[in-house]
């Protein structure tokens, strides 16, 4: 029973991570898209937001980063207790906590 109720507080655990890097990609594509239809109207606008533009882009990146981590971690539980060890749940944690701190 302990086993069933660990694999079930990872799932959950790695749901909310997969939600808040899903919302955070949302959010940087909108803004992204934005600042490409503000560039698109006079390309010597690309001085004034280029900075931003590529701070949009790194975050999109890190999430993809992200997934994968998570895709290894789920991938390399094994079958029979579903359970990470103590260092892969705070890598996963320290990872988390690095993208909402950006």
């Amino acid at each position: 029973m302990a086993s069933s109720k660990r694999k079930d507080e990872n799932n959950n655990y790695f749901q909310k991570a997969i939600d808040n890097i899903t919302e955070d990609r949302n959010k940087a594509s909108v803004l992204l898209e934005e600042i490409m239809n503000y560039i698109i109207k006079s390309p010597e606008r690309s001085k004034e937001v280029g900075i931003v533009a590529a701070k949009y882009l790194e975050v999109l990146q890190r999430s993809n980063e992200q997934l994968v981590k998570i895709a290894y971690y789920v991938n390399k539980a094994t079958p029979e207790d579903g359970s990470f060890s103590l260092d892969e749940k705070e890598d996963i944690y320290e990872e988390i906590k690095k993208t909402k701190g950006k």
